[in-house]
């Protein structure tokens, strides 16, 4: 089993391209918030033109199409055409698996790298609790047209209070799907269901225990898995992904972030005007990234203080990782 951290470099970049924030579905951990994200839906001219915005490095970037439910655009599949035109170095779609507007007839497996489904729950019962009725259900409809269809799939899981307790069984589940690509995602603090995700994270120990025994599980199937590092041991160096890599979080209203934590606040470090990025005014998150705290991640102990302990001498117990460095592990 190989198990190694996704190193930061300026040679490879991920764009997260927000085309709307519309959704079909309220899950319980949603992260978007329209007052800070805007509630618009990007016109197909619109995508195309932020989509040069980004064309220079298109060869070493990769693309994810996010919403909101990024099918539920009706010109979708002109914004995949047009990201294959400019030659990105991956194509990804993060969808709910309803999988809108006939998409997967209007493009086809040489278009995009990854259909990504998101589940939340090894069973129906608990992923439609998280997700909304009838979510389990689609989730593997969508899977099963998606692979006979020849699409390469990658699921995203987001642990949780509500749904640790079957992640143990989604190796099972898995190797029966014919998925890729499993990621393991930490509920995030932030969005239209902030007041309630902060009391389904996982502890630090729950997190420990539970998620590296699991990920090499599904490893052992020969599915890739990824999961966010979150703690650092004590000889390992925080490192943050603002001052090493290019990682952008595009929203509909022209916001464009490098740290998703910052997502909830006026904190961006670029905006889209008149379809040209320019530099955010100061004060933003890029001055942010430099800074060097005991705890790690600044953006931690500024905006999710909640995920740092500390013993009784007052220094912090554990450094928090960026969000960004994920631990793969695969055959």
């Amino acid at each position: 089993m190989l198990k190694q951290a996704l190193v930061f470099t300026k040679d490879s970049s991920n764009l997260f391209f927000h085309i709307l924030t519309k959704c079909n579905l309220s899950c319980t951990h949603c992260y978007i918030n329209k007052d800070q994200h805007g509630a618009n839906t990007l016109d197909i001219d619109t995508i195309k033109a932020w989509l040069n915005l980004f064309s220079k490095k298109a060869f070493q970037t990769n693309l994810i199409f996010l919403g909101g439910e990024p099918t539920l655009h009706p010109d979708l599949f002109l914004a995949v055409k047009e990201a294959k035109r400019l030659e990105f170095k991956s194509i990804i779609i993060d969808t709910n698996g309803y999988l809108f507007h006939n998409i997967l007839e209007k493009i086809s497996c040489d278009d995009i790298d990854f259909l990504s489904f998101s589940l939340d729950g090894a069973t129906k019962q608990t992923n439609d609790t998280i997700r909304g009725k009838g979510s389990y259900e689609k989730v593997m409809e969508g899977i099963q047209i998606a692979r006979d269809k020849k699409f390469s799939c990658s699921m995203i899981y987001t642990v949780s209070d509500m749904n640790i307790h079957e992640l143990e069984l989604m190796p099972d589940l898995v190797k029966t799907l014919g998925i890729q690509r499993f990621f393991i995602q930490v509920i995030g603090m932030r969005g239209s269901s902030l007041p309630l995700n902060g009391k389904l994270q996982v502890s630090k120990d729950v997190w420990l225990k539970t998620i590296p025994k699991v990920a090499e599980k599904i490893a052992a199937h020969g599915i890739v898995v990824l999961y966010p590092k979150v703690f650092l041991n004590k000889n390992e160096i925080f490192q943050c992904a603002g001052n090493v890599a290019d990682n952008y979080f595009v929203f509909p209203n022209g916001r464009v972030y490098q740290c998703p934590i910052c997502e909830d606040f006026p904190l961006h470090s670029y905006e889209i005007r008149q379809n040209t990025l320019v530099a955010a005014p100061r004060i933003n998150e890029k001055d942010l990234f430099s800074l060097t705290i005991p705890e790690g991640c600044v953006m931690n102990k500024m905006i999710q203080p909640q995920n740092l302990s500390y013993d009784k001498k007052g220094f912090p117990e554990h450094q928090i990782a960026c969000c960004m460095l994920k631990e793969v592990i695969s055959k």
